[in-house]
């Protein structure tokens, strides 16, 4: 009998992990896209840019809403077929979007599409952490993330772009259309996958919250994306209205924070199974010094370009460890683990963009937007050593505990 004690050192990541990841691009542009069309919905829609940047709230809102209400009522059916009708439900949302006529009606779009995301979310990142090992999750989240990162290097400066000259329905109609390439994705690529023989017991998988590390990882999750958007969703006037930057010069930037989203999240996935806290520790931390650093040299244009590179690439190195934590903490529900991991990134892109707008209503500026997201990181990182110093204690009771070695493998 093998000895359960060696790890292989790198498993292949399945195919289905990779359409997965693929799949993401159209949700992450969807959720990123509005930083860089902020300016012209307000204009069309005849609203100020707070009350613009609300939208980035609403579809996190519906992310924080969605993610454990459709987990829960999809914990019964098949895998592959919740996420085709999730993917089809999110393209015809954009299609809404892309036709409101008024603010109401596009507030409402965002909200749904941002329900099917969290779902797709949700489901697709238990499918993914299911195909891998235990010493893979962080990897495999990466992928998934990748998506995302991506999104920000070709999906979000594309929809600035298709915005500024076709204004900015046409970027809600690009994302209809790579959704329904996803859709074909999923249908073609992502196999059957049965359902265990026990089913799923929703009372079971619930006792997750009665652990305080979940809470903890909830907080942190949520500090640390709330802190990044904050000031991403605010990036494009304040680099027009700070930096003194052209608009045409917004995709540009847009595009070089995800290159850093991109090679932070592939770094950041390989580091992080082996040393998962000092991930956590290093990348909110370095995130912090560059917000202050951005409240301090925003409206120097070299500097809010470089920058806003470096941000995109502290932020998602974090990424991969976050979602791993959770999935750690919470290995008796998968399923409930990556809808709560997606609330929490998505209470931080709720909470972040409405502090972001309450700093600028009481004319401090743009760049307060930078201060506010950074004293939501050093909050984060308390949280951090708090739960260091949790896990630390109970390491090795943990080890003794059949099923807890997927918390005992963490390592600083």
């Amino acid at each position: 009998m093998p000895d359960p004690s060696v790890r292989p050192a790198r498993a292949r990541m399945p195919l289905a992990v990779y359409i997965l990841g693929l799949s993401v691009f159209a949700l992450g542009t969807s959720e990123f896209m509005l930083s860089g069309l902020l300016p012209p919905i307000a204009a069309d829609m005849d609203v100020s840019i707070p009350r613009a940047g609300l939208l980035t709230s609403a579809f996190a809102v519906g992310m924080v809403v969605g993610a454990p209400l459709l987990a829960v009522a999809t914990l019964r059916l098949p895998r592959r077929t919740t996420l085709i009708a999730l993917i089809s439900v999110f393209g015809v949302g954009q299609v809404a979007g892309a036709l409101a006529p008024t603010y109401e009606i596009l507030f409402a779009s965002r909200v749904i599409s941002a329900l099917a995301c969290a779902g797709f979310w949700a489901v697709g990142a238990a499918v993914a952490i299911a195909m891998v090992p235990v010493t893979s999750r962080a990897r495999a989240m990466a992928v998934m993330i990748g998506g995302l990162s991506i999104a920000n290097v070709l999906g979000v400066p594309a929809g600035a772009f298709l915005g500024e000259h076709l204004g900015w329905r046409s970027a809600f109609w690009a994302v209809g259309a790579a959704s329904a390439v996803a859709l074909v994705g999923v249908l073609m690529r992502i196999p059957h996958i049965p359902l265990p023989e026990q089913k799923p017991q929703l009372r079971k998988e619930l006792t997750i919250y009665r652990d305080g590390q979940v809470w903890l990882a909830v907080a942190i999750t949520a500090l640390a994306a709330g802190g990044v958007f904050c000031l991403f969703t605010y990036l494009s006037p304040l680099l027009t209205g700070v930096a003194g930057l052209d608009a045409g010069w917004v995709p540009t930037v847009l595009a070089l924070f995800g290159i850093g989203a991109l090679a932070g999240s592939t770094i950041g996935g390989r580091v992080a199974d082996a040393h998962l806290f000092g991930v956590m520790l290093s990348g909110i931390a370095a995130s912090t010094v560059l917000l202050a650093a951005i409240g301090l040299f925003a409206s120097y244009a070299a500097a809010a370009v470089a920058l806003s590179f470096l941000l995109g690439f502290s932020s998602f190195f974090t990424a991969p460890a976050l979602n791993a934590r959770m999935f750690n903490v919470a290995g008796a529900a998968p399923t409930l683990a990556g809808a709560t991991t997606t609330a929490a990134f998505n209470l931080g892109n709720t909470g972040g963009p409405w502090l972001g707008g309450v700093v600028i209503d009481a004319d401090l500026g743009f760049t307060s937007t930078a201060w506010a997201g950074a004293a939501m990181m050093v909050v984060a990182i308390v949280l951090v050593v708090v739960a260091l110093r949790l896990h630390g204690s109970s390491r090795v009771v943990s080890q003794s505990v059949p099923g807890e070695r997927a918390v005992s493998a963490e390592r600083v």
